[in-house]
């Protein structure tokens, strides 16, 4: 049986999931680039909408700004799970946000990779997590020269910093690992074409199906 307690909890869990779904459907890249009147991010580069394409179309600063405001959100959310959820909860908003933020009921379904977004959700729950995060991301970066990469190392900081804060708490352990798997699946072209372009380098059959 449901204590009245569990079942409040339940409720704000499913209410609260779904408004974090609807707010990271909301594409902050799509909509800048038709208020600027440059078309769709979407439709350049990488094909998606997020920080770093927005970036390679218009500039750092649009591109920080797309950052702050993806954050931002994220941040948000968090805070409001805080307030009306166990601690042990609110890492599933995060992989719920990462959702809205890949697949955008306002936009086709088609968005960014929800680095940004999640990297905001746990700089809300720990600062210092989210800082060690993304000198990871700098590290690799300086390293292999490939965003991606970089985003890969901030993820899994990301990831399994939150499971170890919450000291391997089963709610934790689900939403944190199947954020990693869903960021790093968003990845999966980047990946195939560094591939390539490693194995042409080297002259080996590389490849990833």
């Amino acid at each position: 049986m449901i204590s009245s307690g569990s079942e409040e909890y339940l409720w704000n869990l499913v209410l609260l999931g779904l408004a974090a779904y609807l707010a990271s459907s909301i594409n902050f890249s799509v909509i800048l680039f038709r208020v600027l009147g440059k078309g769709d991010p979407r439709d350049n580069f990488s094909g998606n909408a997020g920080t770093v394409n927005v970036t390679r179309q218009l500039g750092k600063l649009w591109g920080l700004l797309i950052l702050l405001l993806d954050m931002g959100r994220a941040g948000a959310i968090a805070q409001i799970g805080v307030w009306l959820l166990p601690a042990t909860l609110v890492p599933i908003l995060g992989f719920i946000l990462v959702v809205g933020n890949q697949k955008p009921l306002f936009h086709g379904f088609r968005g960014g990779k929800g680095v940004a977004s999640y990297l905001g959700f746990t700089a809300f729950i720990s600062p210092v997590l989210a800082g060690g995060s993304c000198l990871a991301w700098i590290f690799a970066y300086g390293l292999f020269r490939q965003p991606f990469i970089g985003s890969f190392f901030m993820i899994m900081v990301l990831g399994l910093g939150t499971i170890i804060h919450y000291s391997w708490a089963g709610p934790v352990i689900t939403g944190a690992g199947l954020t990693m798997v869903l960021i790093c699946q968003a990845h999966k072209t980047n990946i195939v074409a560094y591939g390539k372009k490693f194995g042409k380098k080297n002259n080996v059959g590389f490849s990833i199906r």
